[in-house]
């Protein structure tokens, strides 16, 4: 059975011919205000993007994702291996967050919020009109032979996006690594330190594959987001949706006649411009409807707006606006789904502040040695033996560190003599024996707790496990 022909675009997507090859998206610049508010969001990400892993707060760098050592700065807040159940919560708090907004106003992250759709759209698409000129104009270089002047404008295209694919990359190093040891890698240069520059050039071959070749594909066929619209899209969800009731009436929609009256024929309101569809980034139909493409970019709004005052017709032909509200005036409602994901966000954000709060600067860690029992010190004394580990959090130098029994009388004695200092953000790992006597103990495995002092302050407790014999006189 053969696909009607207004059905067809449900089969295929803009980006692929008929042929099953890469059909490129030429779209016309947009301008508008929705245009406008866009640039200035996209700018103020992009500027906290790249200033982000320079600023600290408390010595911490502001967000630093370090995979290889497994260490996080999320907001100037330090998170160890040992506060991976926080960085889980939060992980999820931002799932759920996102899930939440796509219920209420559909795809608007990947429209105004997603990184690859501001450096698509505001950086690199920017350069590209500046250097090729508009949808026309580059339509026309892609088509004429090899000349001087395709040449030269595709050569100046390609070193442009390479520096500022090798520039995101050096952020991008930036946020893994740490941006101390980026700088300090600068000033040693690419010579001391081959690794990290053969790294560099990877990522960089990344982005411009990405941003130069892949584009609009990543949206379309990588990201699984627009796949997830279709499950948590209803018909309650504000998105940029056309107006067919008004666009297309009793009689569909048909080109512009000066002085014709289009309500009294019955003709709708879109005048099949296509402008709507040679402004969008990824070379979709909004007038066929929600589609898995449609990255909520607004372009086709500003478009639609702009034609319908030419024509002297009322603007919002193609709008923010729910299919409810289209089809029934419906206006939007706090529903029960909306309600529901508001609600498990409450809960999540608040134990993620509790735990916050419950969280340590200061990590310790006492277990019994793997493999060893108890030994008698004397006729009256039990003695186990214990390996520590403290991880400090925080940006300064801990001293003077020292262990106390806080649940039995008894004695901690260090392996090594000496005072026992953490560095910032460091770790220190040892051995010690605890001493506890005979007939302090009331069961051949008890718990006992352990305060961790600096100085004469208690900075942390912990508790582990002591064996002492089976029988007690």
């Amino acid at each position: 059975m053969e696909t009607p022909e207004d059905e067809i675009f449900r089969d295929s997507i803009a980006t692929i011919d008929k042929e099953g090859k890469r059909a490129w998206i030429f779209p016309k610049k947009p301008s508008g205000r929705y245009y406008e508010k866009r640039k200035l969001v996209s700018y103020i990400l992009l500027a906290f993007l790249f200033a982000a892993p320079f600023i600290k707060i408390g010595g911490n760098q502001f967000i630093m994702i370090n995979v290889l050592e497994r260490r996080f700065n999320i907001f100037g807040f330090p998170f160890w291996p040992q506060d991976f159940h926080l960085f889980v919560i939060m992980m999820i708090i931002g799932v759920v967050f996102i899930v939440f907004f796509t219920v209420a106003f559909g795809r608007i992250f990947c429209g105004w919020i997603c990184p690859q759709t501001i450096f698509m759209e505001m950086v690199f698409r920017r350069i590209e009109y500046w250097i090729e000129g508009d949808r026309g104009k580059q339509i026309r270089l892609d088509k004429q032979k090899w000349n001087r002047e395709k040449i030269r404008k595709r050569t100046l295209k390609w070193f442009v996006f390479f520096v500022i694919s090798f520039l995101i990359a050096n952020v991008f190093l930036a946020y893994i690594i740490g941006s101390d040891k980026l700088i300090e890698y600068i000033t040693e240069g690419p010579i001391e330190n081959m690794s990290t520059l053969i790294s560099l050039l990877i990522f960089t071959a990344v982005f411009y594959f990405v941003f130069a070749w892949f584009r609009e594909q990543v949206c379309i066929i990588a990201c699984p987001y627009g796949r997830l619209q279709g499950v948590l899209l209803d018909n309650r969800s504000i998105i940029v949706a056309y107006d067919h009731k008004r666009g297309e009436r009793e009689a569909g929609r048909a080109k512009f006649k000066k002085d014709e009256d289009r309500e009294a024929s019955g003709k709708g309101d879109c005048i099949d411009c296509f402008q709507c569809v040679n402004v969008c980034p990824t070379g979709i139909d909004i007038r066929n409807g929600t589609q898995l493409e449609c990255v909520n970019c607004t372009a086709c709004i500003d478009a639609c707006d702009h034609m319908m005052e030419k024509v002297d017709l009322p603007k919002g032909l193609i709008r923010y606006a729910s299919e409810a509200n289209i089809e029934s005036k419906e206006k939007f409602k706090f529903g029960a789904r909306l309600k529901g994901y508001s609600a498990v966000l409450v809960i999540l954000i608040g134990v993620f502040i509790g735990m916050l709060f419950l969280r340590n600067d200061v990590e310790a860690r006492i277990l019994r040695l793997p493999g060893q029992l108890y030994e008698k010190v004397d006729e009256n004394t039990i003695s186990n033996v214990y390996t520590y580990k403290l991880v400090n959090k925080t940006t300064e130098e801990i001293e003077n560190i020292r262990f106390e029994l806080m649940s039995h009388d008894g004695t901690i004695r260090m392996v090594k003599d000496g005072n026992i200092n953490v560095e910032e953000q460091g770790i220190s790992e040892g051995t010690l024996f605890i001493e506890i006597k005979s007939s302090d103990l009331s069961s051949d495995r008890e718990k006992v707790k352990i305060g961790v002092y600096s100085g004469d302050k208690l900075i942390e407790s912990t508790k582990s496990a002591f064996l002492g014999p089976r029988s007690y006189n």
